[in-house]
């Protein structure tokens, strides 16, 4: 067993120090392109400017005879390209794979320096990590990268849900947790072909009005991924690392997506997968707390002085939890502005309107 004095100790020798807090930057929508697709390279310039997180993916929607291409695409379009304050991140493929260990080798040797974060796919314990980690860090002490790269697992089978929590607090790196619902469905024997979102067939109906008659009967769809999305954000949130909704597959049903997206935020996730750019604007809205919601938190928080007790605002009772949760809001909310100047004048906009009613 190793000491707990010893986790934030490099790994290897020259090895930047791990990091000690997850540092927390606008990552609404991690938007996917395929480095392979020489048409989607080629609109990097006018789409990172649009995106928090750019990923390069290097596994599945990349056949297994475009696997280098993919990887030497990733290359050169990194190391042409001037990202801005857009973060870089990479999803390697499978660690049972071939290709795996080439993606590590070359990707950290010639972009490391620009690669904030890799996303490792199909995670299903510690040792999964525990390996990346300490590659990694062979990897950055070789080619005397200066701050470590961050490491995100996809919760994509079973096995990887029950070993939730240790996956979250393997490793300083954690960055975050992704679901992947289309594997997972598959691994738990799930009766969906869809990627993410609800099913019709998953539902819950009233009672009948009157046991003697065939009376038309409410029905209301539930929401498949509840549960898994509730135990990723908990064990994301005890390790001090950040939750994310995966992949909405049906591009077209883009009310559906926004729904989806808008439960995982609800419930705690930071942010969610753009497949593509119709849905770049629907992570934005909807990752972003409503300027009328960080009006009203901010009011609270200048109510509640330090904090402590409680006041009464418009007939509503506040206290020390709820001031608690407006900080996690406007925390959010100027990470966000800082960024985007449209959401930052919504935000001043809002609080000055808000304090001219009152």
């Amino acid at each position: 067993m190793r000491s707990a004095k010893d986790f934030f100790r490099p790994l290897a020798v020259g090895a930047p120090a791990p990091v000690r807090e997850v540092p927390f930057r606008p990552s609404r929508m991690i938007h996917f392109f395929d480095p392979s697709n020489e048409k989607m390279a080629a609109k990097v310039p006018s789409i990172a400017p649009k995106v928090d997180v750019l990923l390069g993916n290097l596994e599945d929607a990349v056949s297994a005879d475009r696997k280098e291409a993919a990887r030497a695409g990733l290359v050169a379009t990194a190391k042409t390209q001037d990202f801005g304050d857009t973060q870089l991140w990479t999803r390697i493929n499978s660690l049972d794979s071939p290709w795996a260990l080439d993606d590590l080798l070359t990707l950290v040797a010639e972009i490391g320096h620009k690669l904030d974060v890799v996303m490792v796919p199909k995670v299903e314990g510690a040792e999964d990590i525990h390996y990346v980690d300490r590659l990694l860090a062979q990897l950055e002490a070789k080619a005397r990268i200066e701050r470590p790269i961050l490491v995100h697992a996809i919760l994509e089978t079973a096995t990887g849900v029950a070993n939730v929590e240790e996956i979250a607090g393997a490793s300083p790196r954690m960055q975050g947790i992704s679901l992947g619902p289309a594997d997972l469905a598959a691994s738990r024997r799930m009766k969906t072909t869809r990627v993410g979102g609800g099913h019709p067939g998953y539902l819950v109906r009233e009672d009948p009005k009157d046991p003697g008659m065939e009376l038309p009967r409410l029905t209301f769809q539930q929401d498949l991924w509840h549960y898994t999305i509730a135990r990723m954000v908990d064990a994301c949130a005890a390790h001090g690392i950040l939750p994310y909704y995966g992949p909405f597959g049906d591009i077209k049903d883009t009310t559906a997506c926004e729904d989806q997206f808008r439960n995982a935020f609800l419930l705690g996730c930071v942010g969610a997968w753009s497949l593509h750019p119709g849905q770049i604007d629907i992570a934005k809205r909807v990752f972003s707390p409503a300027p009328a919601d960080v009006a009203w938190a901010r009011r609270v928080i200048d109510a509640m002085g330090d904090g402590t007790g409680a006041v009464m605002i418009d007939g509503k009772m506040q206290d020390d939890a709820t001031v608690k949760q407006c900080h996690v809001v406007v925390e959010l909310a100027e990470a966000l502005a800082a960024r985007d100047p449209e959401l930052a004048e919504a935000y001043a906009a809002a609080y000055k309107e808000q304090e001219h009613n009152r």
